[in-house]
């Protein structure tokens, strides 16, 4: 044992952590080549950004954007209101040890391994908030993008310009959506820690756990395959965003064309 706290637990905390990075540098890897919930939502933003500089009313586009931030807003409180909790918890260690010694399915657990428990799970739950607080930031600055982009006949504005709007825009949102979704994995293995309490063979069967759901919906989901379906954006995928751009204009031409 060291401090009290079994070679099992450590490697059980180990494993969460292996899981955790491994699978985000993996996801993150993986959305270069293969198909997935992140890359495929780009395009569609991309082509959001495009006709949003076609419209002359745009307080849908801000609405859909709010609903975005109003969604992270959630989850940032709900990191508070957790957090509270959790620091109230560390103060009743040896109530908490009494009540998880009464479970039968439960090994034994020192007052210092649950202190480790919660201490581990404070620490994800403050990752988590900062992620979701700067996901509500950058939201934000897609709102001021949004406000600033040209009207579809303002002079002075060259295509070059337009295409910017639509494609950075597009970029800071989609940067708001991933740390939107670091943040929800952060919910996903906090969930996982909770089982610790148990044992930690329970944690690490969990971990693995988390990591086979999370992989399943991002890359193999049925919603992954509905996205790709719509204006055939799995066609379009891992193009530079530049040729996505010029690819969304020169569509609707040909179909006008033939028509």
């Amino acid at each position: 044992m060291l401090f009290d706290i079994t070679y099992l637990d450590w490697a059980s905390l180990a494993w969460l952590m292996l899981c955790w990075i491994t699978y985000s540098l993996f996801a993150k890897r993986q959305a270069k080549s293969v198909a997935s919930l992140s890359s495929v939502l780009h395009v569609h933003r991309i082509n959001w950004m495009r006709r949003l500089l076609q419209r002359d009313i745009r307080v849908g586009d801000a609405t859909l954007v709010a609903n975005l931030e109003r969604n992270v807003t959630f989850f940032a409180s709900s990191c508070v209101l957790i957090l509270a909790g959790l620091l109230a918890a560390l103060t009743a260690t040896e109530q908490l040890q009494s009540v998880v010694t009464q479970m039968s399915f439960a090994e034994y657990t020192s007052t210092r391994t649950i202190e480790l428990k919660l201490a581990t799970l404070i620490v994800i739950f403050i990752y988590a908030f900062f992620t979701f607080t700067w996901s509500m930031r950058q939201y934000g600055f897609a709102s001021v993008i949004i406000g600033a982009a040209p009207m579809p006949n303002e002079e002075g504005v060259t295509a070059a310009e337009r295409r910017s709007v639509a494609i950075y825009g597009a970029k800071i949102i989609d940067q708001a959506s991933h740390s939107y979704n670091y943040g929800l994995r952060a919910f996903y293995f906090s969930l996982a820690v909770v089982t610790w309490f148990v044992g930690p063979w329970f944690l690490i069967a969990s971990a693995t756990l988390v990591v086979g759901i999370l992989y399943e919906r991002e890359f193999l989901s049925k919603s992954l395959r509905a996205l790709k379906e719509v204006e055939g954006i799995g066609d379009k995928l891992f193009e530079d965003d530049k040729e996505l751009y010029r690819r969304s204009l020169i569509k609707p031409e040909k179909e006008s064309k033939n028509r």
